[in-house]
């Protein structure tokens, strides 16, 4: 119905990034109905769906019983293992009068990937961030630059949201 998902992983050149198997972009898009996200219930199976959200909201409803709205700079964690059902829908709210977020999904290691569903929610201010003059990173899930995100995760990895004001260099060591 008009709402664009720009999928950029997998690509041609890469059909994964580490333990990242899908990376979706949607958005920026006005939201005037609160029908302009709307993903009807499905499954998921052997991996975890991360939301987060720079402007909008959206309802997340699911399987083990959770309705939880997120919000920009908000993280869901779904958990899918040996199976979980969701849907998503976007909500109109005041200040609000567009969505854009990204879905990430991460492939659980073998010995997960049948273990029991789990959803996590956590809030803008419980994610760690660096503000510099000309940039800001907030840590999703990971470690990175001395900090530790509290996502629970079930491999290593680090996901970052950096944004510069004007165009920038960041020095960074990376783990492995």
């Amino acid at each position: 119905d008009g709402f664009n998902v720009l999928r950029i992983l997998p690509h041609i050149d890469a059909r994964a990034i580490g333990p990242f198997v899908f990376v979706d972009h949607f958005g920026p898009a006005p939201v005037i109905t609160g029908d302009e996200l709307s993903v009807r219930p499905h499954p998921h199976i052997g991996l975890a769906t991360v939301t987060y959200l720079y402007t909008g909201a959206i309802r997340h409803r699911d399987s083990l019983g959770t309705e939880m709205v997120i919000r920009p700079g908000e993280v869901n964690w779904m958990t899918a293992g040996r199976g979980i059902v969701h849907s998503e829908h976007s909500l109109i709210e005041a200040g609000q009068p567009s969505i854009e977020g990204i879905q990430t999904w991460v492939a659980l290691p073998a010995e997960f990937e049948e273990m029991q569903p789990d959803f996590e929610h956590y809030a803008a201010d419980s994610i760690p961030q660096i503000v510099s003059g000309s940039y800001t990173i907030r840590l999703i899930a990971g470690e990175l630059l001395g900090l530790k995100s509290p996502v629970r995760t079930h491999s290593p990895l680090f996901y970052a949201d950096v944004v510069t004001t004007t165009a920038t260099t960041i020095a960074l060591e990376l783990p492995e």
